[in-house]
């Protein structure tokens, strides 16, 4: 591989500072550094200068990479819209933000820094970050709201949720899939040994005639795994890597760990020249030329992302693409994908990527025993570990507390939508309901007697009806696999045990839930009438930060929806949740009545006092806007 520079020429930090999670008296500063030097942290809190104890854990993933989790205790504790500032110091080489990372700062300012907010009162939310899509990246958008509020603290969002989709392990581009093999070599990413007796490293892996564009071909399907495909599927066709496009789907442990590094940070781009693979035929060379062509667009802004994320206070949800496409859709297909050690260690990993990328900064005391095991595991090579690090596998896939609340105002609820699937009593070959009835019982006794809650779904409550129509005609057809069928209302029982949750007089009488998934934007407000009281349901839906529906499609849907499913049709009467009453909200800036937005963007939503919505919008990346709710003035 040729590479742009070698590691002695850049800095320690390679990905990040991204600012995890937050209290009143602690912050988290997630990086990756090149050596296991931890940083001093500096900090100032309304720019006064603030003491402060480091906490720091380290993890390494590579010869040339750690991973670091730094718990910051300031001597003083926050107050609502308290601008926190923070710099690293490596007293070593004498690095520091300030001066060697200067795409990280705005104009003026010396530092990162964020704003402390007990009250939620603004929010960016949004899903489906897919790198080699041609639509614009959205966290540049996050950056540019950023840049006007710089120095109006009252104007900042609380909260940028990342709901779904940060990654696309199972749709890579041939460049992005090239780069991250160049990177593995720079950073000496750690290898593994794969259960498959023809590719047993990595390496394999890459010089395999099917190593680009093909790689469905290796991965277990019919032939693998096939009396169980055959039992459960009727010999369905790779019923466990699904993706349309998993040519270039992501197998070891480095491959996920340097596709987070990429989609990250712009500097270790730095580090690698993208090379065209020499096994690509004629058709493949074409491809890899057009998307080099969109993922050269999407780096160019890495910068604004990176900055976007040292400037706000991030978490993370996964959904299926984080890990593999239909993940978890059936009890058929976890019977088919976890028998299979391959493909077990292919989900794994995966979710193994997530851990330490995106859910360790989540809540990191409760993860902590799995980062333990993590980091027991990659103290020795991690190449003569197989069985080991199957073993951390199984209690990644067994783990149930991916699910976190945040104690604000209002209380703020991620749901795990993926772990912990209510499995179809009809048959395993029907789709699972998003969560078990465990897993809503506690949920419910999360939000018990709260006025306000801001629940985070990946994939809507409320969705678009022909959309879940056409998926039930597929389901009952046995096709779930076809049309991604996975929505709250596909299992009776967890629709129905989530609708009496919302009815119970103990719940709160405001819920906003907050979803991405489906490529475009929509916002419903829901009136739930109940015992005693009313129920007030916003359903609020930004997707993708950079993805978007087929355009003509996406208007096709919108309109037979309207005429197949208006007050006075036959279909809206036969499918109509009596105790709720449904009001699609109407974008600006579309023609009369049509309800979803497609562009590429961020989310934005502030609450009133009640912790209600008093404003929606969808904020393009390439500029513009729309409300779904306008501020009143």
């Amino acid at each position: 591989m040729n590479h742009k520079s070698t590691l002695k020429d850049l800095p320690q930090l390679l990905c990040g500072p991204l600012v995890r999670h937050v209290a009143a008296d602690h912050f988290y500063l997630w990086l990756v550094t090149q050596t296991p030097d931890v940083p001093q942290v500096v900090c100032w809190i309304d720019g006064s200068s603030c003491e402060v104890s480091i906490t720091e854990h380290i993890l390494p993933i590579g010869k040339h990479a750690y991973v670091m989790l730094l718990k910051v205790e300031p001597a003083h504790t926050f107050a609502h819209n308290q601008q926190v500032n923070y710099d690293l110091v490596w007293s070593a080489n004498d690095e520091q933000l300030s001066q060697h990372h200067d795409f990280l700062l705005y104009t003026g300012h010396s530092s990162p820094h964020f704003i402390y907010k007990d009250v939620v009162d603004q929010l960016f939310h949004g899903s489906c970050r897919r790198p080699h899509h041609t639509a614009q990246d959205g966290l540049a958008r996050v950056d540019k709201e950023i840049q006007t509020h710089l120095d109006r603290p009252s104007k900042r969002a609380a909260l940028l949720l990342h709901t779904g989709d940060q990654v696309y392990v199972d749709d890579v581009a041939g460049p992005m899939l090239a780069s991250i093999h160049a990177l593995i070599d720079v950073l000496g990413l750690f290898d593994e040994t794969l259960p498959d007796e023809q590719l047993n490293q990595l390496d394999d892996l890459i010089r395999h005639p099917n190593g680009y564009y093909s790689r469905q071909s290796l991965l277990p399907d019919t032939k693998a795994n096939e009396a169980l495909t055959e039992k459960f599927f009727g010999g369905v066709k790779k019923p466990i890597f699904t993706s349309a496009h998993a040519g270039n789907h992501l197998v070891t442990a480095a491959e996920v760990f340097a596709m987070y590094l990429l989609c990250w940070s712009p500097t270790p781009w730095r580090l690698i020249n993208v090379e065209q693979p020499s096994q690509l035929n004629e058709e493949q060379a074409n491809r890899f030329r057009d998307e080099k062509a969109a993922l050269d667009g999407f780096v160019k802004i890495l910068p604004q992302a990176a900055r976007a994320m040292a400037h706000s206070i991030n978490y993370m949800m996964f959904d299926d693409h984080d890990v593999t496409d239909d993940w978890n859709l059936s009890a058929a297909w976890e019977l088919t994908a976890y028998q299979h050690p391959f493909s077990k260690r292919i989900v794994g990993n995966a979710l193994w990527g997530y851990l330490i990328f995106q859910g360790w900064g989540n809540q990191p005391t409760v993860l902590q025993p799995l980062i333990d095991e993590s980091n027991a595991l990659l103290k020795q090579p991690l190449v003569e570990q197989a069985d080991a690090q199957d073993e951390l596998i199984d209690q990644l896939l067994d783990w149930e507390q991916w699910q976190f609340a945040l104690n604000t105002k209002p209380k703020v609820l991620i749901l795990d939508t993926r772990t912990r699937r209510w499995r179809s009593e009809r048959s395993i070959r029907k789709p699972s309901g998003l969560m078990d009835w465990e897993s809503l019982m506690e949920m419910q006794h999360e939000i018990m007697d709260e006025e306000a809650v801001i629940l985070v779904s990946p994939a809507p409550i409320f969705g678009v009806k022909l959309i879940e129509a056409i998926q039930t005609v597929f389901t009952a057809m046995g096709k779930p696999l076809v049309v991604d069928a996975e929505n709250w209302m596909a299992h009776r029982g967890a629709a129905n045990t989530l609708l009496n949750i919302f009815s119970h007089k103990r719940t709160p009488q405001k819920f906003t839930i907050l979803s991405g998934d489906v490529h475009y934007s929509f916002a419903y407000d829901i009136q739930l009438r109940r015992e005693k009281a009313e129920s007030f349901i916003w359903q609020i839906t930004s997707s993708g930060i950079k993805n978007e529906f087929p355009a003509s499609l996406l208007e096709w849907l919108d309109r037979l929806n309207r005429w197949l499913y208006s007050p006075r049709s036959p279909l809206n009467w036969l499918t109509k949740r009596r105790r709720f009453a449904v009001s699609p909200r109407l974008p600006t800036g579309r023609d009369a009545g049509e309800r979803l937005w497609n562009h590429s963007g961020i989310g934005w939503v502030s609450f009133d006092q009640d912790g209600a919505p008093s404003c929606i919008r969808q904020l393009n990346a390439d500029g513009g806007e729309t409300e779904f709710l306008k501020e009143e003035s």
